[in-house]
């Protein structure tokens, strides 16, 4: 038999369209099993990391289908973005065009692989009717308070007219031009998700058994919930005239109140209000002022990394307790993200502090001590100690001290405990054409007002043109002057649009619903109630943060929107690893990228996915290797081609083990324990590699055996426990030999694994010199009596010290 596979993956990958194979069915009677890869972005073509998540998600939906679940596996496309834009730019195509002739392409390449998804419930984001209901979510969110508007600091490009995302400045400059960005404060829309940053991080708990415990810590850690002491710095009375008494003070948030005795300085950040009002007011000299704009210019992730630079702004503030004098200072590494924009600094006791006073010359007061030994005073001392010189709280433990100071500010009205996140609320405001429109408007006499729903949606006008300077939206002759949906006045549409992560926090509620009711409805609550939570959830570990914890906090709010009944939407996870090649992530840059195409034109589908799944565990990265593609091949050719040796046949042979010869004993037991093993990989563990590995090793045992019932019977088992990676030839295979009507699941035979009787290695002085056969149930002394004579001849004339006999397993003598 010659192994052909293009002519056995068109086939059957035109049978399975034609017959609707992969639809979920409309009986909710029924166990369903729902299964999502993190659907691409349509950028032209696919690479190997699509490859392998969809492999994975495939693998995992086709078992579940075999197993008589009723299975959901979509997919999408997250279709807005910069990169169309980028793409409209330099190829002057409209971004509309280029997305949805990259979806056609990128469509026929996933069909090419065999992936097992449901055609009827394919979507783009970009689609008219997706951002019909998105609008109407925004419209609810910001009806209820959930979404608002403030001025907020963007990446300004002052060539291109532009906002720039963190990801297009590199070293301070536009990506494109190459000019300096700078850092410019505009109207930005904001949703509060800080509003459920609590219940974001308690229900974390609940994903503990079904999520990565990495992605949990990273979950945490970006919500980062502390409990500390806030209190406000008042100026002195000179700082306040100078300030022409427009200030009285700021707060600020600490962790470590037990440090309070050692603050030396305060700082603000450079956009801080206070530093606003000095630099707009002329308060600083002009050197001052330059050194701040720079701050000011510098992004917040640049600055973080940079060195510490600051200045003295003039100003004091009094200590809480003491009401000594302390200076207060503006300094790039305190960032508005986090707390008030303002920190007391106790340089004795925090490193980053200790690396400003330093430099500054300002002074370090120790006032905490290790409970035994002295401090260490070339650096900060950060661990909880014992307090001393710090007044009535002098010798209490760290942690003791921090409960009674933070009561002292309470009961004195200082200050008070409080509960801080790192977690910022969601800026979703892009200055940006290719996006879902947001559908508010603004009147002169009614404010900010949401479009009717029923004018739903607010759709993206076709006749632009993308220069790359400035919004397309703000310049358009027509597209942005409308009614006030409240009085009627002339009013101007929003000319912002939404941020990408919204598109992709709620697609998979999306796909549950049926398309006869998309016109209708965004999704329904019988649906929901069905299908979710998505059962097993596929996708880089590059999305461990932002997507995943965005689309946790809108299965919450809309549930408190009241749309669905859910509090998670994802019960389990799975973060699968880079591909690489040369030992470097696959880029079109590097030029290390291998076409998924070339691979299936040369070897086909199935050699691509068994590759996959069999190079490595899909948690780990995967480092490419062309001659392991070529052993994949190999195997399933050979596969093919030992079909020959099975008999067709409409049911199993029935086989009587205890008559078998050990060959074909240990050829049943191989095949079985591969029929094992795969249940845990598919639900449990997805060690695809380690399956495939054991499917190989029973394949060797079936031809090292010359039996045909046992070749036919293990040849089912295996075109079973392989369907669901290589389902073309699968497929070809079982209907040419059962059937496919016949080709039904089997169970674990369990008397493979009940031998009668047991092969045990025999060992001198660990040195293996024999086997010997004995029954399962025989006794130790009978054992080391049938091991004796085997190894007569190297113990003869030895003394022997010991007999030591591992069940199962071997005998061994030790002798002198």
């Amino acid at each position: 038999m010659s192994y052909n596979p293009k002519e056995i993956e068109q086939k059957w990958q035109k049978y399975w369209i034609e017959n609707d194979s992969f639809e979920p069915q409309n009986d909710y009677r029924k166990e369903k099993r729902y299964i999502l890869s993190m659907f691409p972005y349509p950028s032209g073509r696919i690479h190997m990391g699509h490859v392998r998540n969809y492999c994975i998600g495939d693998a995992i939906a086709r078992y579940y289908r075999k197993s008589g679940k009723n299975v959901l596996h979509p997919i999408g496309w997250d279709a807005f973005g910069m990169p169309a834009e980028n793409a409209a730019i330099k190829n002057r195509v409209h971004p509309k065009k280029w997305t949805y002739e990259n979806i056609e392409y990128m469509r026929k390449e996933l069909d090419a692989l065999g992936f097992s998804f449901s055609k009827k419930r394919e979507f783009a984001t970009c689609d008219e009717l997706y951002t019909k209901f998105e609008q109407a979510f925004i419209i609810d969110m910001w009806e209820k308070g959930l979404m608002y508007r403030k001025k907020g600091t963007v990446n300004w490009c002052p060539h291109d007219l532009t906002v720039l995302a963190n990801e297009q400045v590199i070293e301070g400059r536009c990506w494109r031009c190459d000019t300096e960005v700078v850092q410019k404060e505009m109207d930005q829309y904001y949703i509060k998700i800080t509003d459920y940053a609590q219940e974001l991080l308690d229900s974390l708990e609940k994903l503990e058994n079904g999520w990565p415990k990495q992605v949990i810590a990273m979950q945490r850690n970006w919500i980062g919930r502390s409990e500390g002491l806030e209190f406000m710095f008042h100026f002195d009375k000179e700082s306040m005239e100078k300030l022409n008494f427009k200030f009285e003070g700021f707060e600020v948030f600490t962790t470590r109140p037990d440090t309070i005795y050692g603050v030396s300085y305060t700082a603000l950040a450079p956009e801080h209000d206070i530093v606003k009002y000095l630099v707009e007011h002329s308060l600083l000299d002009k050197e001052a002022v330059e050194k701040i704009k720079k701050m000011q210019n510098t992004p917040a992730k640049e600055r973080a990394q940079a060195e510490k630079e600051g200045l003295f702004l003039g100003l004091y503030v009094t200590h809480p307790i003491t009401h000594k004098k302390i200076p207060v200072w503006v300094a790039n590494f305190v960032l508005t993200e986090y707390g008030s924009g303002a920190v007391m600094a106790v340089p004795a006791h925090d490193q980053r502090d200790y690396e400003f006073a330093l430099k500054y010359n300002l002074p370090i007061k120790y006032v905490i001590k290790p409970k035994n030994g002295e401090i260490d005073t070339s650096k900060a001392y950060i661990e909880p100690g014992i307090l001393f010189d710090s007044g009535e709280f002098s010798g209490l433990s760290s942690e003791e001290a921090k409960n009674r100071i933070i009561e002292y500010f309470e009961k004195n009205s200082l200050g008070k405990k409080t509960v801080n996140f790192k977690l910022k609320d969601w800026g979703v405001s892009r200055q940006r054409y290719w996006g879902t429109p947001i559908p508010l408007i603004k009147c002169e006499k009614c404010g900010i007002v949401p479009e009717k729903k029923e004018n739903l949606p607010v759709a993206l006008p076709e006749d632009v043109e993308i220069t790359g300077e400035g919004n397309p939206l703000e310049i358009h002759p027509t597209w942005k002057y409308t009614k006030c949906p409240k009085c009627g006045s002339d009013a101007i549409r929003e000319t912002d649009t939404l941020d990408t992560f919204v598109e992709s926090s709620w697609y998979f509620l999306r796909f549950t619903t049926n398309e006869n009711d998309w016109e209708r409805v965004p999704f329904t609550k019988k649906d929901i109630d069905y299908w979710m939570e998505v059962d097993q959830y596929i996708g880089g570990i590059e999305h461990a943060i932002l997507h995943l914890l965005y689309a946790r906090f809108f299965t919450k709010a809309l549930r408190d929107l009241g749309y669905i009944d859910i509090d998670e939407p994802f019960k389990r996870l799975l973060t699968q690893g880079m591909v690489l090649k040369d030992g470097a992530k696959m880029s079109k840059s590097k030029g290390n990228v291998v076409d998924p195409d070339s691979i299936i034109e040369k070897y086909g589908a199935d050699t691509a996915r068994l590759f996959i799944l069999f190079a490595a565990p899909p948690s780990k990265e995967l480092e490419w290797n062309d001659s392991a593609v070529e052993g994949a091949y190999r195997f399933i050719k050979r596969f093919y081609e030992k079909s020959s040796e099975a008999r067709k046949c409409d049911s199993l042979p029935q086989i009587d083990h205890s008559s078998l010869s050990k060959e074909e004993k240990e050829a049943r037991k191989k095949v079985y324990e591969a029929l094992k093993k795969s249940k845990d990989v598919y639900e449990k563990n997805f060690a695809f590699n380690t399956l495939i590995a054991a499917s190989m090793e029973a394949m060797n045992a079936l031809n090292a055996q010359k039996n045909e019932d046992v070749w036919t019977e293990g040849y089912f088992v295996l075109l079973n426990i392989l369907e669901p990676i290589i389902p073309h030839i699968c497929w070809e295979l079982s209907e040419e030999l059962f059937g496919r009507n016949n080709f039904k699941e089997i169970a674990v035979k369990e008397e493979v694994f009940e031998e009668a009787n047991i092969t045990l290695a025999v060992t001198v002085n660990g040195k293996r010199r024999a086997e010997i056969e004995v029954s399962k149930d025989a006794s130790k002394e009978d054992i080391i009596a049938q091991a004796k004579e085997t190894v007569a001849k190297w113990i003869e004339g030895k003394t022997v010290v010991k007999e030591i006999v591992v069940p199962g397993r071997l005998v061994n003598f030790v002798v002198k």
